[in-house]
């Protein structure tokens, strides 16, 4: 096949794979630009890559269909945890091999995502809502991952062998911003933070910037952590007070570049960024 018709054969099995994903209506789909394809082609290769596409796994979610439900907002999934999950899907060696650490997982889609698809040494959930917590604990099951009985020590020992391992080590922990200590975040001996929508109102800003604050002091003398917070931008003053933060607190920080926001449906149009700190 000729570089110019692989580059749109390509393009076909990625728009193919997208609305697939996304679980959309696939009539819209360019059938008759696939039928061209199909009969001009010399190979069969083509329609060989759509059946092996999609090759990722399904997450299956059970959520409220309140925005407020039992006094929370942490029980349905919010733009920002689509779009982090996106960025993790096309970024995976941001989270592979390492052990990641979800502040405010709510449903928990963007962690069952990185689980699935970008092997993970260990995952850490975590949230502070009971009620969250215990639909946290169901969702990861109904993925098929275990749950580790010992929230504080979620890492394997040295010996263990990702390149060998289909499912990470997956704990669900509750973590209370104002409460937690560096001791109890150090336990968790994260590689990675990632956080999804979480900056609605100063003083949870607040809270986590002081967890952040921790967590930098944890890993004094060694290597950086990376974090990756995404927000929806629902108010510019709100994302400001969390940004002029973390430049008081002296963390590192810049926007990643924007991604396309086509593997999931999404109820609305909405701004949103994706800051990488380094604590």
């Amino acid at each position: 096949m000729a570089s110019e018709e692989r580059a749109e054969a390509d393009l076909l099995l990625q728009i193919f794979e997208r609305r697939f994903l996304a679980a959309r209506a696939l009539r819209s789909f360019p059938w008759q630009s696939l039928e061209e394809k199909l009969r001009d082609s010399s190979d069969a290769q083509l329609l060989l890559d759509i059946l092996q596409k999609p090759s990722g796994d399904a997450v299956t979610l059970t959520e409220s269909t309140a925005i407020v439900s039992h006094g929370t907002t942490g029980l349905v999934t919010w733009n920002a945890a689509l779009y982090l999950a996106e960025w993790a899907v096309e970024n995976p060696a941001a989270f592979a091999d390492r052990t990641i650490l979800e502040l405010g997982s709510g449903a928990g889609l963007t962690g069952l995502a990185v689980c699935k698809t970008c092997r993970p040494r260990a995952y850490i959930f975590s949230d502070c809502h009971s009620r969250v917590l215990e639909q946290l604990q169901e969702n990861v099951l109904l993925n098929g991952l275990s749950i580790e009985p010992d929230i504080m020590a979620p890492r394997q020992d040295p010996g263990y062998d990702t390149q060998h391992s289909e499912k990470p080590t997956v704990t669900v922990a509750q973590l209370d911003w104002d409460l937690v200590t560096a001791p109890q975040l150090s336990a968790f001996q994260p590689d990675v933070i990632i956080a999804a929508d979480v900056l609605y109102c100063p003083g949870t800003i607040l809270s986590l910037t002081r967890v952040l604050q921790l967590l930098s002091a944890c890993h004094e003398g060694s290597r950086a952590l990376d974090a990756y917070i995404a927000s929806t931008i629902r108010n510019p003053e709100t994302f400001q007070l969390f940004t002029t933060g973390l430049d008081q607190a002296g963390i590192p920080w810049e926007a990643m570049p924007r991604h396309d926001q086509k593997l999931f449906p999404y109820d609305e149009p909405s701004e949103i960024a994706v800051l990488k700190l380094a604590l």
